[in-house]
């Protein structure tokens, strides 16, 4: 690749990466918008590590936790 072509992508990738951004920071997102920054951040190798006070630790925190032990032979479906 040319050096000229890499820096048109490298504005391309920086722009696309700004277009997601501000999608998602305006609360404006759609579903796709999302899905696309998530297709993103992968494709691009970029993954959030779970630690203790971080945000991702925060988030967990809101989902309920489930006893693997409980009896649920009761309950119909």
């Amino acid at each position: 690749m040319s050096a000229a072509a890499k820096d048109v992508m490298d504005l391309l990738h920086a722009a696309v990466a700004k277009e997601l951004t501000d999608r998602v920071k305006s609360g404006e997102a759609s579903a796709a918008d999302i899905s696309n920054a998530i297709k993103f951040l992968k494709d691009n190798g970029i993954e959030a590590v779970m630690g203790k006070g971080g945000a991702l630790d925060s988030l967990a925190r809101q989902f309920p936790t489930f006893n693997d032990d409980e009896d649920f032979s009761g309950v119909t479906q």
